[in-house]
């Protein structure tokens, strides 16, 4: 059993409060949409929405404050000339290989915590949609400044359309990445990593 300290405290603190962030976020904003208010009244909802929008804009920050300076940022690093052949491996055991019992083809070290995959969509999420939800978000807060029609669209409803699809975007790869954090060793040896800071697997396993 081989055992790396790979998520200190501060990225475990922020990683919970973005996800509590998020999913409030989440529920708040599909009962505003949906009109929903036996989930959350509307006067309630858009208060704790637009909160909760401006705490996850300062954690977005963090978050890159501590890539650029507390050495998280290495483990974003896509390498370009492996990239095809890494993201075939991982694609056919998720695909195939977890089924049966297949070795894992990425193991985690102390430089690289993130297979291909996850390299990928991690990038993606947080340089790509969440910079964008979170600029769609702060375009509804003052779009009593913006010009009313965009490209002769109303702005209002642009931001609308972007800021709800990658919402959407968003709710789906919490959802895989649930999923994913169960196809450790063990079905609870990645969660127990982002609580104790050690990530655990069988050498050479």
């Amino acid at each position: 059993m081989s055992a790396l300290y790979l998520y200190p405290v501060w990225l475990r603190l922020w990683h919970w409060l973005n996800a509590l962030l998020f999913v409030t976020l989440l529920l708040t904003g599909v009962s505003m949409h949906f009109s929903l208010n036996w989930l959350i009244p509307f006067d309630l909802a858009v208060p704790v929405h637009n909160t909760c929008g401006v705490l996850l804009t300062v954690s977005w920050l963090v978050f890159l404050a501590g890539n650029l300076w507390g050495g998280n940022g290495k483990h974003y690093l896509i390498n370009l000339r492996t990239l095809p052949r890494d993201l075939i491996a991982q694609t056919r055991y998720y695909l195939y290989g977890i089924f049966v019992g297949a070795p894992h083809p990425f193991h985690v070290s102390a430089d690289h915590k993130l297979n291909a995959l996850q390299t990928l969509s991690y990038v993606g999420v947080m340089y790509g949609l969440m910079p964008i939800l979170i600029l769609s978000g702060w375009a509804f807060l003052f779009s009593t400044s913006l010009p009313e029609t965009l490209f002769g669209i109303g702005t209002v409803w642009i931001i609308a359309m972007v800021h709800l699809v990658v919402a959407w975007m968003l709710a789906l790869f919490l959802v895989v990445h649930t999923y994913i954090i169960t196809t450790g060793e063990t079905p609870t040896t990645n969660l127990k990593a982002m609580v104790t800071g050690w990530h655990k697997e069988e050498s050479g396993g």
